[in-house]
C-alpha cells in the first residue's frame, strides 16, 4: 500500500498537488478500514471530505468528519487502535494521539518519514497528519442516506443528504468566529451546482441552538439574508489565502469571487442589482 502512494505522488507536479493527492489517498484508506469494521452502521460521514468523495467538490479537504447516529456498538478507542494497526500493516510509520473525553472526539494519525519519502519535504523527521473527528452529540434532524463510492477503493458509507450537508456548512459560516476560506468557497460551489438548494431548517435551528445562538433564528424565508451578510462582511483576501492551496484549479477563485457568491445567494443578477443598495443599509447578524 505504501508503495502505491509513493507512486501516486510521484505522478503529480508541484508540492501542493503532491500533498493533496497523498492526503486524499490516505483518507480513502482510513474510510476503507472504517467500512470494513462496520463503523458506518452507527456513524455518518460528512464535511468537506464527504463532499469531495460524494459530489466531486473541486477542492481537497484536510479532515475526516463524522457524526454518531446510533451509539450502540460504537467504541472510539477500539477504532483508533484498529486504524493504527492497519496503517502499520500497510507499511507506514504511525504514531497516534487522541481525545475520547470531549463531545467531539478526535484522533491524529501522524505519519513519520512520508513527507521525505515522497519528496514533499527535505526533512526526514517532518511528520504528516490525518485527523478524524466524531461528533457524539450532533444536532437532531439530519436526513441520512447510504452511498457507494469507488475512489481508490470501493467504499459504502452512511452520510447526510445534500440539504443536511449544506446546512452544516451554513451553520459553520453563521457561527464561526474567524474567516475560514474553505467555507466561503464551498457555499459558492453548493449554490452554483444546486441553485434551488435550501437548508434542512430543523437541523439548522437545532445546530444553532447547540452553539448558543442568541439572535433571531433563520427561517425558510430569510436564511439567504443571514448568509448574504456574512459573505458581504468577509475579508476576501483571507478567504483566498486560506483556500487556494486546496483547489484542484486555483483559477476557480476567479469565478467564486465575492461578487459572484453574493449573486448566487440572491439567485439572480437582476435581483442583485435591485437590492444591493438597500442591503448595504441592512445588518442582519452573523459572524465574519
Amino acid at each position: 500500500m505504501k508503495d502505491y502512494v509513493l507512486e501516486l505522488v510521484s505522478q503529480q507536479t508541484g508540492l501542493n498537488a503532491k500533498l493533496n493527492i497523498m492526503r486524499e489517498y490516505l483518507q480513502a484508506y482510513v474510510l476503507k478500514v472504517m467500512h470494513n469494521e462496520g463503523v458506518f452502521r452507527t456513524t455518518a460521514f460528512l464535511g468537506g471530505t464527504a463532499l469531495r468523495f460524494l459530489y466531486n467538490l473541486p477542492r481537497f479537504s484536510e479532515d475526516l468528519d463524522f457524526s454518531i447516529v446510533k451509539k450502540d456498538g460504537y467504541k472510539f478507542v477500539e477504532l483508533v487502535k484498529k486504524l493504527r494497526n492497519e496503517l502499520i500493516l500497510a507499511g507506514y510509520d504511525i504514531s497516534v494521539s487522541y481525545n475520547e473525553k470531549k463531545t467531539v472526539q478526535h484522533a491524529f494519525f501522524k505519519f513519520g518519514g512520508l513527507m521525505y519519502e515522497t519528496g514533499i519535504s527535505p526533512l526526514k523527521d517532518q511528520k504528516f497528519s490525518i485527523k478524524i473527528e466524531i461528533d457524539t452529540n450532533p444536532p437532531e434532524g439530519a436526513i441520512l442516506k447510504t452511498d457507494v463510492v469507488n475512489k481508490y477503493f470501493p467504499i459504502s458509507f452512511l452520510s447526510y443528504d445534500i440539504s443536511s450537508l449544506f446546512t452544516g456548512k451554513l451553520n459553520a459560516l453563521l457561527c464561526r468566529g474567524y474567516t475560514k476560506g474553505r467555507d466561503f468557497f464551498d457555499i459558492g460551489w453548493y449554490l452554483s451546482k444546486w441553485r434551488d438548494l435550501t437548508p434542512n431548517m430543523t437541523l439548522l435551528q437545532n445546530g444553532l441552538k447547540q452553539t448558543g445562538w442568541k439572535k433571531e433564528m433563520p427561517t425558510e424565508n430569510n436564511w439567504r439574508d443571514f448568509l448574504y451578510e456574512v459573505v458581504k462582511g468577509a475579508n476576501w483576501k483571507k478567504v483566498e489565502q486560506d483556500v487556494k492551496n486546496f483547489l484542484e484549479n486555483p483559477s476557480d477563485m476567479n469565478v467564486f469571487n465575492k461578487e459572484n457568491v453574493l449573486k448566487l445567494i440572491l439567485k439572480n443578477e437582476t435581483l442583485y442589482s435591485q437590492t444591493n443598495a438597500s442591503r448595504n443599509n441592512t445588518q442582519i447578524g452573523g459572524n465574519t
